[in-house]
């Protein structure tokens, strides 16, 4: 007697589809980008590392060549020799980049990321791919947010390693000070959190336009406005340390923020520009002067209040894309 016995096989198919293959296509779709920023963060890191070493020793030998160092400085040590010019441009321009990043990102994110997507029906057809409008909107924000964030991370620590390390040299050479925009985001983690927020606003301009060009003009002139914003807060965000002097105005240190007139009940008035004729500041009053300021001690408390500023903006905004994409494509999310 024989028994045919049968047996069945199943083989397990891995899907294509899932986070994993929503990853994979996003970076394909948008390797142009991707590349960019890739070579960005490279040269970016050369040209910190090159400002670290051999810039700045160029500069400091250049500058004691030029006798600047000798206690008695000519008028050819208020201008930087080649050397010198060379380092502040790199330090300088990698500033700018930074500042000049969140911008790119919006206008990238908008247009090319979602307001394309949408206009040319690519998005709606990923959305029939068992791929959810949720889930494809978290992939656009989250995978651009990961390459943002340790890309930016990256440089600004070095930039903030040069520009703690070369202190005596910035002097020297006049570079901007501490609390000049490009500097005072370059030098924390501002500069990351505005990346991420250009993402942010670029995403939800592209939801609200459909279309590419619209989406990436509303998206940096709509970045723009709110950096604006947030700029004007920046001095106000942590309480400010006067100086005050009986005779003269303090010096200038620091982010000055305003300066006038004490009279003898301590009310701030404004300068009766008296100098230094007794009658006239008697007559008016006058037995000080004062000066409220940011001193340099106040850069990480300013920093991180301007960081959460920004990343709860960033936020807001992307709740709002959820939600306008929820309202679009109603149970589909």
């Amino acid at each position: 007697m024989t028994t045919a016995v049968s047996i069945e096989k199943t083989t397990a198919v891995p899907s294509p589809r899932g986070p994993r293959g929503l990853v994979w296509t996003l970076l394909r779709v948008h390797r142009s980008a991707l590349w960019f920023w890739g070579m960005a963060v490279v040269i970016g890191v050369g040209a910190l590392l090159w400002a670290y070493g051999p810039g700045a020793d160029a500069a400091w030998a250049e500058f004691r060549q030029m006798g600047c160092d000798s206690g008695r400085p000519g008028l050819g040590c208020d201008l930087a020799g080649p050397a010198g010019g060379r380092y502040d441009t790199v330090v300088t321009v990698a500033a700018g980049f930074l500042g000049l990043l969140p911008f790119l990102t919006a206008a990238w994110a908008g247009g090319a990321l979602i307001g394309r997507e949408l206009e040319d029906g690519t998005a709606q057809l990923a959305w029939t791919q068992s791929v959810t409008p949720a889930r494809w909107l978290a992939a656009k924000l989250a995978v651009p947010a990961a390459l943002l964030a340790s890309g930016t991370l990256l440089l600004t620590l070095l930039h903030r390693t040069v520009y703690s390390a070369d202190g005596s040299l910035r002097t020297a050479l006049g570079s901007p000070e501490w609390f000049r925009t490009n500097t005072f985001e370059a030098n924390g983690t501002l500069a990351t959190a505005y990346a991420l927020l250009g993402l942010a606003v670029g995403v939800l301009a592209g939801l609200l336009h459909r279309r590419a060009l619209p989406a990436l003009g509303t998206a940096v002139v709509g970045l723009a406005v709110v950096a604006s914003v947030i700029d004007s807060l920046r001095p106000h965000l942590w309480p400010v340390e006067t100086l005050v002097d009986k005779h003269e105005y303090p010096e200038y240190t620091g982010m000055v923020l305003g300066d006038g007139a004490l009279t003898s009940t301590g009310a701030r008035v404004p300068d009766p520009i008296c100098v230094d004729d007794a009658k006239c500041l008697a007559e008016h009053d006058i037995v000080g002067f004062y000066r409220d300021y940011h001193p340099s001690s106040h850069f990480w408390p300013l920093q991180l209040m301007e960081t959460a500023v920004v990343l709860a903006v960033a936020a807001v905004a992307v709740l709002i894309a959820f939600g306008l994409l929820k309202r679009r494509t109603g149970a589909a999310v």
